[in-house]
Order: structure tokens, then C-alpha cells, then sequence
């Protein structure tokens, strides 16, 4: 269950009470005449089932509220109410599967931003990639791909080419080109170091690596790996069910992939670069491909599920 508190001019609180009572899988709904202060209005609450929420978020949008007043929307872990359990039955569909784009739009705008703090994170996560790469390490080369914050700007790019958000798009790409660019040109610097005090060498990099050697040998698995992890990941956002991540997280090689062109550079070993640079391009490629389409699909599914609501409705 979601809970929505509400902002609303005097003059469009029975228009809003009106879309919450007649949106199916709502409840609790209680109204607190000229309670506002910031902006003046009356408060309106209500809980809603997860998969009627986006229908009476978009409604309530189309009728300007958060232009004129506010729109808050919480989770409820915990609802004893027989009400609710209603509400959720009566809701069409399961809120296991129920997409909340405006919820997705704005998560992925944050995660997106080109921040002192995904910098860092993407940065520390290629500088251990590189140890690993280097040590033919492969919990090493795990432990980076579950620090790597990168999922967060794909997320966003693939939101917004469904969600034709222009902005967002541009941002995340940014986000994406930029962080990789940093960390890349950071651990190059930092292989210079290792080198210097004889923590890396020429010879490792070269070595046959059997744990490693993977990250700059990219093949179809890679690809398939990388579609497989782009749809896990994005129905992991979808659906609220963020454990899911940390498996995305660990079944791509991204953040390793630069790690291992960048010191690969460091050493003049351009061939092992490419490889690893085709590794990089590939995964992101085969994420954005299957995260747009699993969002175009969810889309698709919801769509189809209001209109049968509408029409059971009707009859």
C-alpha cells in the first residue's frame, strides 16, 4: 500500500476527493479543511494500492496539484486493516508488478546527477578493478562491480527514452561518459604509482590471468549476461525490490572492463585496451537495450490492464 498526503486549494479539494473516491483501490481517505499553511489549502489523505497508484498520481498531476499544492507519496510496510485488504483485492493486477513512473522518473533523476559522490564511488570502484585485474582476483573484481553506482545513470537513460524525457536522458549520459572518463583517467594515474613502487608490473598485466582474463575477451555471453542483468535490474527498480541490485551488480563487467583498459594503457598494451574498452561498450549496450525494453513491455502490460479495469468498470 501507498499513503499520499495531499496539499489542495480550497476551491479543488472536492474535484480531488472526487478522483480518489471513484479510483478503485483507494482508501482511508480523510480530509482536513485549511490545515495547510505552505501553501494555504485543505490536507487530503488517503492509501491507495500499489497498483492503482500511478492511475490516481497521474490524475491528480492532470489536475495541476503539483503545481498548485503538493503530492506526497510514502510506502506502507505494515497496514492492519481489513479496508486495505479490500482495497488491494479490488486494485486490478498485483503491486508486485505495478510500475510507478512518476516514482521511477524522479529515483532515477537522483541516481543520474553527476555528484562529488558517484564520482567517488565510481572512481574507488575502478582503482580496486585495477588491483584485481593486476592480481587475477576475482573477489576483487567482485567486490568493484558491487561498489560501481554506473546501473544508476543506465537506469536513467533507459526511463527516459520510454518516458521521452529529454533532460533526463542528457543527464544520465553525462553522468555515465563523465564518471567513466574520471575514474578511467584516475586509475591510469594510480597504475603509474602502483608501478613505481613495484606493487604492479608489466608482466602481471600480461600474464595469462584465468580468473581475469574474461574482462578483456568479451563474447556473446557477454552480451547475453549484460541483457539478462539490464532486465533483472530494471524490474528490480520497478517493482521495489532493490535486493535485486546487488546480483545486477555482480553479473556485469563494467566498471572492471574500464579498470583493465586503464591500466592495460598505463602499459602501453593498446590490443588488451580495445578488448577490454569492446567488454565496456558491449555491457552497457546490452543493459540499456534490455532495460528500455523491459520498461517499454511494463508499459505495454499496464496499459492493457487499465483498459480491461475500464471496461469491466463500464459493464
Amino acid at each position: 500500500m501507498l499513503h499520499l498526503r495531499l496539499i489542495t486549494p480550497a476551491d479543488k479539494t472536492d474535484e480531488v476527493v472526487r478522483l480518489i473516491e471513484k479510483t478503485t483501490g483507494t482508501t482511508h481517505l480523510a480530509v482536513v479543511p485549511g490545515a495547510a499553511r505552505n501553501p494555504v489549502g485543505d490536507v487530503v489523505m488517503c492509501d491507495v494500492a500499489r497498483e492503482a497508484g500511478d492511475e490516481l498520481i497521474g490524475g491528480l498531476r492532470a489536475l495541476d496539484l503539483d503545481k498548485t499544492g503538493s503530492i506526497a507519496v510514502e510506502n506502507i510496510d505494515l497496514s492492519l486493516s481489513k479496508r486495505a485488504d479490500k482495497a488491494e483485492e479490488e486494485a486490478p493486477g498485483e503491486g508486485a508488478d505495478a510500475v510507478l513512473w512518476e516514482h521511477l522518473t524522479d529515483a532515477t533523476h537522483e541516481e543520474s546527477t553527476l555528484s562529488v559522490t558517484y564520482v567517488a564511488f565510481i572512481t574507488i570502484a575502478t582503482m580496486i578493478a585495477a588491483c584485481g585485474v593486476v592480481l587475477d582476483n576475482a573477489i576483487l573484481i567482485v567486490g568493484a562491480m558491487a561498489v560501481g553506482p554506473e546501473f544508476g545513470p543506465l537506469a536513467g537513460f533507459c526511463t527516459a527514452l520510454v518516458q521521452r524525457a529529454p533532460r533526463l536522458a542528457l543527464r544520465s549520459l553525462i553522468a555515465l561518459v563523465a564518471g567513466f572518463a574520471v575514474a578511467m583517467a584516475v586509475t591510469v594515474g594510480f597504475s603509474y604509482f602502483m608501478d613505481a613502487v613495484d606493487l604492479f608490473s608489466a608482466d602481471a598485466l600480461k600474464a595469462e590471468r584465468p580468473n581475469t582474463n574474461f574482462i578483456y575477451r568479451p563474447d556473446w555471453f557477454s552480451f547475453v549476461v549484460a541483457v539478462l542483468a539490464g532486465a533483472a535490474g530494471t524490474l528490480s527498480l520497478t517493482s521495489a525490490k532493490s535486493g535485486a541490485l546487488v546480483g545486477v551488480a555482480i553479473s556485469v563487467t563494467t566498471v572492471p572492463a574500464a579498470a583493465n583498459a586503464a591500466v592495460a594503457f598505463s602499459y602501453s598494451a593498446y590490443k588488451q585496451a580495445w578488448g577490454s574498452t569492446e567488454q565496456l561498450l558491449l555491457n552497457l549496450l546490452g543493459i540499456v537495450l534490455a532495460g528500455t525494453l523491459t520498461l517499454l513491455t511494463q508499459k505495454l502490460l499496464w496499459a492493457r490492464q487499465r483498459e480491461r479495469t475500464a471496461k469491466a468498470g463500464l459493464s
